[in-house]
């Protein structure tokens, strides 16, 4: 009997520090892509981009530790939901839907998304899709935007940029929506695509967390509003995304 009743108690302080998030010497695990150039990747072994350059800096503002872990975006917010990850790190927007499953911090940025196609493919906006196959990260913006202003394009889901990227060059699709950032660097990269319109949109990026990690959630938004404020975010942004402009909420007042 004495057995299970400090066996019960350990547990519970494990789930109790676990609740916490961010506790002095815990590492946090962070589940990011590597393959989303330029908000979250992978580069000599070491995760950047603008999201995850932020976070660090946000960590070391505010005493936390990381640990960077690669997943697909369609597996991302379960897996933060779920517990696997304290934080997601993916230029994630702050939809409803997504709401019902984690919470977001306070808004870092704002989804911007790019139709991307070669030139050949008679693709130049929304209303040009009809009967072509359109590929989409499942689960994104990206796909969800496509369902609901080009209904009858063919849409064909990836798990990651990285698939669809490679069957756009193919041609094994006509066109694709990426993260209008993460287009342009496709298109620098491979002149034969072209980023062919920028679709602008007023859904904030968030970090998710578990529900309920409120702790963890006020250390996340304490660091955007200490980054905003001592111009870090502005350099990041500077270093990542130079060609997308400065929402004025993320300007050095």
């Amino acid at each position: 009997m004495k057995k299970l009743i400090v066996t019960a108690f350990a547990a519970a302080l494990v789930a109790g520090l676990t609740a916490c998030g961010g506790d002095a010497g815990e590492t946090l695990r962070v589940g990011t892509l590597s393959d989303s150039r330029p908000n979250a990747y992978q580069e000599n072994g070491e995760f950047t981009g603008f999201d995850n350059a932020l976070l660090k800096d946000i960590a070391a503002k505010e005493g936390l530790k990381l640990e960077f872990v690669a997943t697909d975006f369609s597996a991302l917010l379960g897996s933060v939901a779920n517990g696997r990850f304290d934080i997601g790190s993916s230029a994630i927007a702050q939809t409803d839907e997504r709401k019902k499953t984690v919470a977001f911090s306070d808004p870092y940025n704002y989804q911007s998304l790019g139709i991307e196609a070669k030139a050949s493919a008679g693709i130049s906006d929304e209303n040009s899709l009809t009967g072509k196959r359109i590929g989409v990260v499942q689960g994104t913006v990206s796909d969800t935007w496509l369902a609901a202003n080009a209904p009858k394009a063919q849409v064909v889901r990836f798990p990651n940029d990285a698939a669809a990227l490679s069957a756009l060059k193919s041609s094994a699709i006509d066109g694709a929506v990426f993260d209008q950032v993460s287009a342009e660097d496709y298109a620098t990269k491979n002149p034969e695509l072209k980023v062919t319109k920028a679709i602008t949109t007023s859904i904030p990026h968030g970090y998710a967390v578990r529900k309920g990690n409120t702790e963890l959630l006020g250390k996340l938004n304490d660091g955007i509003k200490k980054a905003v404020a001592d111009g870090t975010w502005a350099k990041v942004h500077q270093q990542f995304e130079p060609s997308i402009p400065v929402p004025a909420d993320f300007k050095t007042k």
